[in-house]
């Protein structure tokens, strides 16, 4: 008898035997019960089954081993929605791998019993190892995506409902400000309220974006006549306000008229200035530049470079970057500034990479001069 049929003539016996085991092997604090372990038992192990009988050649074999196969969608589907049962119980990942890891000890151990041996059983074990490893990776995908999901949208509704208060805070500092009463004190005290209030502003819309976008939302921009070269001018004025030892030059060539959203674009320019005062050295250059279609801006700083194995997420969010040579030394991919960058630079067409020698770390922001509108 093959693997997959002896799998189908015992399946009662092979679920009995699963849901014991599980049940023995997952974490005593989320202990499943009998019930939730038989409820997709049946449906994986039929869909194992079919799996194991479909033709197969060493190429395709291969190809599977480095989960590159192609799979019957049904059977994927299985593995997922067993996946999301799991999710609705509030079951983790790690009890998902315990009830895999009991199916497949559970199917090995009885066949083993009537294991008619050579060659073919051995060719139905790898089979049977193959089926049981993709459905587990479909499943554990699953599972994960649906939990950053769920954080994602709870970080998305804190974001948006802490705005509120945030606003009131804001708009009562305005307010006591212009008491003429107030004492020198208290003056400097309600200024801090309304600094720190601000910047926390700044976080939470940045909390927003990145939710959005890991959402599956585009960023949305609003599309108006600007001038890059003010837009520079203008945000290299608001951070030498707030880093008045900055040195920063603007320099601009070419046509720089065309249509973005200002907010956005100068949200850029500002994020790559502070960070080329936080985490650079010297002067700063801040270069825009023309041409028939595209608009090219870059900020360039001396300093310590970028260490090289961090290139390739400097990008990413929440991410924090180390060098060997100077521990305290991190990278402005440590929050969501750079993330943030990259959302708009691609929310209006373009791109953003980055370049870092012992001579300059230059960012650089290339975008078409009228970007398709948002969809």
């Amino acid at each position: 008898m093959t693997l997959s049929d002896f799998i189908e003539a015992n399946l009662d016996r092979l679920i009995d035997d699963w849901a014991m085991y599980a049940g023995q092997i997952s974490d005593s604090e989320t202990r499943l019960t009998e019930t939730e372990l038989r409820d997709s038992a049946g449906d994986l192990l039929r869909g194992i089954a079919a799996d194991m009988r479909r033709s197969q050649d060493s190429g395709q074999q291969e190809a599977k081993s480095h989960n590159g196969g192609v799979q019957e969608a049904s059977f994927n589907d299985i593995a997922r929605q067993h996946a999301n049962d799991r999710l609705g119980h509030g079951f983790g990942i790690n009890d998902v791998i315990a009830e895999f890891r009991a199916l497949r000890a559970s199917v090995l151990r009885r066949w083993e019993h009537t294991l008619p041996g050579g060659a073919a059983s051995f060719q139905e074990m790898i089979r049977f190892n193959e089926a049981i490893d993709q459905a587990l990776a479909q499943s554990v995908r699953r599972h994960a995506q649906g939990t950053e999901r769920t954080r994602d949208l709870f970080a998305g509704v804190l974001a948006h409902d802490l705005r509120s208060p945030l606003g009131a805070i804001i708009n009562s500092a305005e307010v006591i400000l212009r008491d003429e009463g107030l004492s020198a004190r208290g003056l400097r005290s309600v200024a801090n309220v309304r600094g720190s209030a601000a910047r926390m502003k700044r976080m939470i819309d940045d909390l927003l974006v990145f939710t959005r976008t890991r959402l599956g939302n585009p960023l949305p921009v609003e599309l108006t006549s600007q001038d890059i070269g003010r837009i520079c001018s203008d945000a290299a004025e608001e951070v030498r306000a707030a880093y008045p030892d900055a040195q920063i030059d603007v320099r601009v060539a070419g046509e720089l008229k065309g249509q973005w959203d200002g907010i956005r674009i100068a949200e850029i320019v500002v994020n790559l200035l502070v960070n080329a005062v936080q985490y650079g050295a010297g002067p700063i250059c801040v270069q825009a530049s023309g041409d028939d279609g595209h608009v090219t801006l870059a900020v360039s700083n001396e300093g310590k470079p970028i260490p090289r194995h961090a290139l390739p997420t400097l990008f990413d969010p929440l991410t924090r970057v180390t060098s060997s040579s100077a521990p305290r030394w991190t990278a402005a991919g440590m929050g969501l500034g750079l993330y943030i960058c990259r959302c708009i630079a691609h929310a209006h067409g373009g791109t953003i990479s980055v370049d870092s020698t012992d001579a300059a770390t230059t960012f650089t922001v290339r975008m078409p001069r009228y970007p398709s509108p948002p969809a």
